[in-house]
């Protein structure tokens, strides 16, 4: 959609709200579809091509409109997250349509995701561990239980452990920054020698600092056997994944009890939208589930529900209350911005868009090659380069200090092992070569200045 177009729709979008809220009046106050209603009425996966905007705008009164808010935001939320599974090629186990025992919701952020991964996973080992000694408190195995991720996760990994009040520990990356099974399998056999207890941990696919990905294949089974949740983060990179050429990234996903990623990054969803799936949905109701007299209704025993406060629906053969997935209580109608990104570029267009990014990745990975004077310092597998002056840390500080303070580009920097790294992101939704171009021009004119000013 250019410009000319957007400013087109967005009237249209002002008057069908304006319209809403003058005949306000004559709509009912609750729903008269039944739940479940909203499935049959939509195609079972995302379109392949693009629909037309006409489409999207009569479907939203023919089919949202109806049960809106509820049930439409919990069903077309169910339907969107098996949409986006189906191109993701994520195993059955974690979509809802097959009526088994996952799902998918929508998290406001990868932090969250991996949040509500800690606390579930954190309730189900303190279950699992007092039904088989009833004598043990929860302080008590709370004290010795342990988790772990790569040294290259992010920082919200750590945070996650911190309010989950459980010790975090990092397990040293590779050559290529990726976590591997000999490294973890060396702190299990220690923390258990001390008497600790791991439950959990965190596989990281597209690190932050450099992109990296953890060894999912090696990882998973330890986890499986040693029965402990293994949460997959993908905030990033898992955008990448709908396209074949780079689904095999995510391979060893089924060994998974969560996984997610931010379509809020690189899918062209507006922020907050975090997909995270699950394969046992009730491990995050066993954590979360509390049920005061304000929140229950007639249908909550029944496989039906009635909206409460028009946000907690249901879908299919079982219910659905997103309440229970979550640590809010109330959530937005995300569903329906996927639902129009969705539709309007196809799974095709948002497969060109990934795909075009990584080009000019690979783009200005070939210029920071061709000039002697910089190295790359990582692999670039999608589309994040990271790159430096050859020389000391203090080179390239002064670097990033001008690029920065030039403003014509931002970089963001990282630590690498000892080294001082800057890191250059395809993430624009409107970029396009010549602007990698440019930014390179202006990187190297600045490089020179530095370098002239280090010798005098």
């Amino acid at each position: 959609m250019n410009t000319s177009e957007f400013r087109r729709r967005g009237k249209e979008m002002v008057d069908y709200v304006a319209n809403y809220m003058e005949g306000i009046e004559g709509r009912q106050v609750y729903p008269d579809v039944e739940p479940g209603y909203l499935r049959p009425l939509i195609p079972d996966s995302a379109p392949q091509e693009p629909d037309t905007f006409e489409d999207i705008i009569n479907d939203i009164e023919k089919i949202i409109m109806p049960g809106a808010a509820s049930p439409a935001c919990t069903e077309l939320e169910t339907v969107m997250m098996d949409w986006l599974g189906k191109m993701l090629e994520l195993p059955e186990a974690f979509l809802t349509e097959k009526a088994g025992e996952g799902g998918g919701v929508i998290q406001g952020s990868a932090s969250e995701a991996t949040l509500v991964a800690l606390l579930a996973a954190r309730t189900k080992a303190i279950h699992r561990l007092q039904a088989a000694s009833p004598e043990l408190t929860q302080a008590a195995i709370m004290e010795k239980l342990v988790a772990y991720s790569s040294d290259q996760a992010h920082s919200s990994v750590e945070r996650a452990g911190l309010i989950g009040g459980v010790k975090l520990k990092a397990i040293p990356s590779d050559g290529n920054f990726a976590m591997r099974a000999s490294a973890l399998r060396e702190a299990l056999e220690s923390d258990r020698a001390a008497g600790l207890i791991p439950f959990f941990v965190v596989a990281t696919l597209g690190t932050t600092t450099c992109c990296s990905f953890d060894n999912l294949l090696e990882v998973g089974p330890i986890c499986n056997k040693e029965d402990m949740w293994l949460h997959v983060d993908a905030a990033y990179a898992g955008s990448a994944f709908i396209c074949p050429e780079f689904r095999h990234l995510l391979n060893g996903v089924e060994f998974a009890d969560s996984f997610n990623f931010n379509p809020h990054k690189w899918l062209l969803v507006n922020f907050d939208c975090s997909a995270m799936w699950v394969k046992k949905r009730s491990d995050l109701t066993g954590a979360f589930r509390l049920d005061p007299t304000y929140l229950k209704h007639s249908h909550q025993d029944s496989g039906k529900l009635k909206p409460a406060f028009n946000i907690f629906l249901t879908d299919g053969p079982f219910h659905v209350l997103f309440q229970h997935w979550q640590i809010p209580l109330g959530r937005r109608f995300r569903s329906l911005k996927m639902w129009f990104v969705f539709r309007m570029y196809g799974v095709k267009g948002l497969q060109a868009y990934i795909r075009k990014h990584v080009q000019l990745s690979h783009e200005f990975e070939s210029l920071v090659l061709q000039d002697p004077r910089f190295e790359i310092c990582a692999e670039v597998t999608l589309g994040l380069v990271c790159f430096r002056l050859k020389g000391s840390n203090k080179v390239n500080e002064a670097l990033l200090q001008r690029i920065n303070s030039a403003k014509k580009i931002h970089l963001v920097p990282c630590h690498l092992r000892d080294k001082f790294v800057l890191r250059f992101a395809i993430c624009s939704r409107t970029v396009e070569s010549a602007h990698v171009q440019r930014a390179w021009e202006h990187i190297k004119e600045l490089a020179a200045d530095v370098l002239r000013a280090e010798k005098e």
